[in-house]
């Protein structure tokens, strides 16, 4: 079990970490959204969560709780920049299917009924 950082996504996120003392890593999870079914969740942790399993990527600690890991256990994290535009992208081998507008997403782990 392991979520990876590309080094674009770890310097981005040491970034915000150095910009929030309060921070302690990062959280990344799921929650149902959109038309087919997941959608990522991902902002600054403040506090571990007791059915948390903890990952570290190269110094960025990575809070994931307990129901989303099936989600996305496996995931490499990066974030890139296209005109613009900046945001984290997301490589999730447990993607089975996705909607058309690429918000949300359904793995085997969790198939939505």
């Amino acid at each position: 079990m392991a979520i990876s950082l590309t080094d674009t996504a770890r310097d981005r996120i040491l970034g915000y970490l150095e910009a929030d003392p309060k921070a302690i890593g990062l959280r990344f999870g799921v929650s149902r959204s959109g038309c087919s079914g997941w959608g990522y969740k991902i902002d600054m942790a403040r506090e571990q969560g007791p059915d948390d399993v903890v990952f570290d990527a190269g110094g960025v600690r990575i809070y994931v709780d307990a129901g989303s890991l099936p989600q996305v256990d496996g995931t490499r994290i990066d974030f890139v920049k296209q005109g613009l535009n900046e945001q984290f992208a997301f490589d999730n081998p447990n993607v089975t299917g996705g909607c058309g507008c690429g918000s949300s997403f359904t793995t085997g782990a969790d198939p939505r009924a």
